[in-house]
């Protein structure tokens, strides 16, 4: 528990600032908040008309809950579907990338955003919504590590889409980014095979929407007499098109496109709100009636249709327009647009225009589902509004970085052509970006940017992890580079921890302890352990042997050779399993620590040599040289690496180092588990660098290096362990010299 703590600190202390606004939020407002559209969803639970304003999704959902409490229980039911859908969010992202941070940049918009908050305390369908993007996103990404989503993941995402449109209709615009997604997925198009695969699992994708869309349609069909989703007609299209309209460019003998222009100068038009519901929505307007069979709707699209292809660029420049807002850095009422008001927390309980009896109408509905009179306490009232006003929101820009990162990913810029996650970065991202394009198209409102808090933010950070390389898998074991370590002791070494003391008790060990990591190494160890001495001065020598997540029998060979033998039974590198060992062995009496490695390569025998200058106080650190002694090699490039690391070492550290990776070292235990220890390989330069930043009395000795006495060197490829070791170590010295200001120009490197 401890390390899982420890490990999402991060999101756990955004945890709590976020459940914290939503008890406030439920606290301050009482029962729910009340909008406009509410009323809509309340006065049709018990008809279910489809052919409402609104889809029936929502009230649905409304049907359901209402049987367990009242307006305060949805509120609460949907701050909780906030705080899930944060964490969920946060889940999705470490599927992908080992760095938690991310995940906690992708949660925080979510939690702590005060629109997403105030959206939350409304009888409004937006959070069930964006669970809804949020379902689709796992339906076809929750499957990390495979390129490509199977027929069932994409038929599952086709329902929850259907079920998206049937909530806010503008969901249908993610057939889109799906259909996009599940064909390039894993990068099937480019061979004949992959395009049948490609089929399947779009076929089953529509199959999904058509599943649940067909049947709705069927019985709006069966109220109304015709086929549809929702009642809504040509209104918003119409207020769309009326506020661009030019009327000298409609039919002059068409009397009835001519009576739906607005009669102002365009420079003097109102917004599409105003067109789309007080003109359009009065249901005795035009008051001189139709000029002849025409209905209103059909009218109405017409009129628009007109409008687009007279004037398609003034159309889609005022779409474009509208679109470009959402990433304003400061949310605002532009001219004629819905007022942002409308989603500010108010100070007093918000009456929203209804009609003629809007305050009767509130207080019946509130009273009938609560037995309440709305209510709103000031105090409460006046914080969250000088949260929201005073800067408590994601800010435009940095969702249109978001889009840009998705974007740039999905092109292939940088490490992403070969990530792997182009695909899932188009398809976060994609949605996203078209749900705003899609509800501009109709008008703009702040309220619609709310689905793109749980998209956009995913698809940057899908989009950075894939440009810079950072991808990890489920496990934490990344493809390629493992995640950097969490702090001592993590899960895996509390539990090999007290496996080790089950067996072997508190304080077995002797004051000098031999710690070697091992993975793989049955076929070696054992003669590196026949060979250890005894003692090593007047000191008992004890030898620590931690196995790293074997596969093979290294515990037992070890155990059968009179080590002590420590088992993570996960495996995570060299540098954890060092770095347990460290712990361990001081925790269990030593008062000195040597490290060499399980396959021969160390002539154990020149101990004695490590340990003198220890004993004698004379060095807290030892470190063999294969440069002062003599070694074998095989390899040409790690050759020239040891001269080039030492190099580089001794420029960043203003001391003279001859070899950074030497294996077989001694150090004082307390010295050892004082050192901030993160790489779970390249460990060898974090530790040297670490202890030398402390200021840590360091000395190298001449020692000798043979080649490995079986198997073979699991450092992979030359340049590419060179290329990371470069990383670590010009990260380390950015830690411990330049961030904590470490000794750079303490007491010299001492050779012998």
């Amino acid at each position: 528990m401890t390390g899982f703590l420890r490990r999402h600190w991060l999101l756990l202390v955004l945890l709590a600032g976020g459940i914290t606004l939503r008890v406030l939020v439920w606290l301050a407002y009482e029962p729910a908040l009340l909008y406009i559209d509410s009323f809509r969803y309340l006065n049709n639970l018990d008809a279910l008309r489809p052919t409402d304003l609104n889809p029936l999704g929502y009230t649905v959902v409304l049907k359901v809950l209402f049987a367990f409490g009242g307006l305060a229980f949805v509120q609460a039911i949907q701050h909780v579907l906030g705080v899930l859908l944060a964490v969920s969010l946060y889940a999705l992202t470490l599927r992908y990338t080992s760095r938690r941070w991310i995940g906690a940049l992708v949660a925080a918009p979510v939690l702590l955003d005060a629109y997403q908050l105030q959206i939350e305390a409304l009888i409004m369908s937006e959070v069930w919504f964006q669970a809804l993007l949020v379902g689709v996103l796992w339906a076809l990404l929750g499957r990390a590590g495979h390129s490509e989503p199977s027929w069932w993941r994409a038929g599952l995402a086709g329902v929850l889409i259907g079920l998206a449109v049937i909530t806010r209709t503008i969901g249908f615009t993610l057939v889109v980014p799906m259909v996009a997604y599940l064909v390039l997925a894993g990068g099937a198009w480019r061979s004949k095979a992959g395009w049948k695969r490609i089929g399947v699992r779009g076929a089953a994708g529509l199959l999904g929407v058509a599943a649940v869309l067909f049947p709705y349609s069927a019985y709006f069909y069966s109220q109304a007499g015709h086929w549809g989703l929702t009642g809504a007609t040509g209104n918003v299209l119409y207020g769309r098109a009326a506020s661009i309209a030019d009327c000298s460019e409609l039919p002059r003998n068409d009397a009835g496109l001519q009576l739906f222009c607005p009669d102002e100068p365009i420079e003097a038009r109102q917004g599409i709100d105003y067109y789309t519901h007080v003109v359009y929505g009065n249901p005795e307007w035009p008051p001189q009636g139709l000029p002849d069979a025409r209905s209103k709707e059909q009218l109405a699209n017409q009129f628009a249709k007109e409008v687009f292809l007279n004037q398609p660029f003034d159309f889609t420049g005022s779409i474009l327009r509208d679109f470009a807002k959402n990433f304003d850095p400061v949310k605002r009422t532009h001219h004629n647009d819905v007022p942002v008001e409308r989603w500010h927390f108010q100070l007093t309980y918000p009456y929203y225009d209804i009609g003629d009896a809007t305050v009767e109408e509130y207080n019946a509905t509130t009273y009938a589902y609560d037995g309440v009179l709305p209510r709103a306490d000031s105090g409460l009232t006046a914080f969250l509004r000088g949260y929201q006003l005073g800067g408590g929101y994601t800010w435009g820009p940095l969702l249109a970085v978001f889009g840009l990162l998705g974007l740039l990913a999905s092109a292939g810029v940088g490490r992403a052509r070969r990530s792997g996650l182009r695909g899932a970065a188009l398809l976060a991202t994609g949605s996203g970006l078209i749900i705003l394009l899609g509800a501009a198209s109709f008008e703009f409102s702040w309220r619609y940017q709310l689905p793109a808090l749980v998209l956009l933010p995913l698809g940057g950070a899908l989009g950075l992890a894939a440009i810079i390389g950072a991808r990890g898998d489920s496990t934490g074991a990344a493809k390629g580079r493992r995640p950097t370590l969490d702090d001592y002791p993590d899960d895996i070494d509390a539990e090999a921890v007290a496996d080790f003391r089950q067996r072997y008790g508190n304080s077995p060990l002797t004051p000098l302890v031999v710690v070697i990591a091992a993975y793989n190494e049955a076929k070696g160890i054992g003669a590196v352990l026949r060979g250890m001495p005894t003692h090593c001065g007047d000191l008992p020598v004890s030898t620590l042997v931690v196995v790293d997540g074997a596969t093979d029998n290294t515990a037992e060979v070890a155990g059968e050779a009179g080590a002590y033998v420590c088992v993570a039974k996960r495996n995570r590198g060299q540098g954890a399993a060092l770095r347990l060992g460290y712990h361990l062995a001081t925790e269990c009496g030593a008062r000195y620590i040597v490290t060499t490695d399980a396959d021969g390569q160390y002539d154990n025998n020149e101990m004695p040599m490590l340990v003198k200058p220890l004993l004698d106080d004379t060095a807290d650190f030892v470190t063999g040289s294969r440069r002062l002694g003599s070694y074998e090699h095989d390899s040409a490039v790690r050759w020239l690496g040891v001269r080039v690391f030492a190099w580089l070492a001794s420029l960043l550290t203003l001391r003279k180092i001859t070899d950074t990776s030497f294996g077989f070292r001694a150090m004082k235990a307390e010295l050892a588990t004082s050192v901030t220890l993160r790489e779970p390989q390249y460990q060898s330069s974090e530790l040297l660098l670490g202890v030398m930043a402390r200021g840590a009395r360091v000395l190298e000795v001449p020692m000798s290096m043979r080649l490995r006495n079986n198997g073979t060197s699991k450092k992979g490829r030359s340049l590419k362990y060179g290329a990371n070791y470069a990383r670590v170590m010009t990260g380390t010295w950015l830690r411990e010299y330049v961030l904590r200001g470490g000794k750079r120009a303490g007491r010299a490197v001492r050779t012998s």
